[in-house]
């Protein structure tokens, strides 16, 4: 489970790479606490640590909306499954469903194996052996699906297909961050015996957004006053997140 995590950090750090133009020149080596280190010629090191956002402050949905997650998780599964059947790639797929159409469940199957054959003729046309990303959006996808985002990287040797959202919808959002940040500074003052140079905290959330965005909270200038002992804290929201 331990080297499943760290193939999706691989996968989310080269994602925000692709992202951040500024993102630092160096050698970047996965590690253990931070989740990385990047290396720079002038012997100077960067720990980056990542984190998911955690909603803690996420809405309540109504019994109607949670059956139709499950639908929408039930998709999801089997359109992992018959893609499997057919591809060997390995790839991080997040899907955003429509709020103005519903998932009936007879149509479920049907629309899997759509969503399946969709994804599998963009992923052919692709070179697995690279990192690459692909956004698909209507009219290519079933009208029960907004968008859907597909990342690839050749490391990865397992796969992880997920609804958007699926860890609910903050309603306090900056609530969610401070206190992300108030459990990283706490293993921050571990890292430091590292004695490294600089550290980054880097937040993903599930919050889907147009594009790709980050969010750079520099300590003590950001409008919220996040307080924290790292150097830079980068708040990113996917296309899919």
């Amino acid at each position: 489970m331990q080297a499943n995590k760290k193939q999706l950090e691989i996968l989310l750090i080269e994602y925000f790479r692709t992202c951040f133009s500024d993102f630092p020149k160096g050698m970047l080596v996965p590690s253990e606490s931070p989740d990385f280190i990047v290396h720079f010629k002038n012997h100077h090191r960067l720990g980056i640590e990542l984190t998911r956002l955690n909603p803690a402050n996420a809405e309540s949905i109504s019994v109607l909306q949670s059956e139709q997650q499950k639908s929408e998780d039930n998709v999801v599964s089997i359109s992992k499954t018959v893609f499997e059947s057919q591809s060997a790639a390995k790839l991080f797929v997040k899907f955003l469903f429509s709020k103005k159409y519903t998932i009936e469940k007879q149509r479920e199957m049907a629309l899997a194996v759509r969503l399946s054959s969709v994804i599998r003729q963009k992923v052919n046309k692709m070179n697995c052996n690279s990192f690459f990303t692909i956004h698909l959006s209507r009219p290519e996808l079933p009208v029960e699906i907004d968008k859907v985002l597909i990342i690839n990287h050749p490391g990865m040797s397992m796969s992880v297909w997920e609804r958007s959202n699926n860890l609910g919808v903050s309603v306090d959002v900056v609530d969610d961050i401070r206190s992300s940040i108030v459990k990283k500074d706490e293993k921050l003052r571990i890292y430091q015996k590292q004695r490294l140079n600089y550290y980054w905290l880097l937040i993903f959330t599930l919050i889907w957004q147009k594009r790709c965005k980050t969010i750079i909270l520099i300590p003590g200038f950001s409008m919220y006053f996040f307080s924290t002992l790292s150097n830079q804290v980068f708040f990113n929201w996917f296309d899919t997140f």
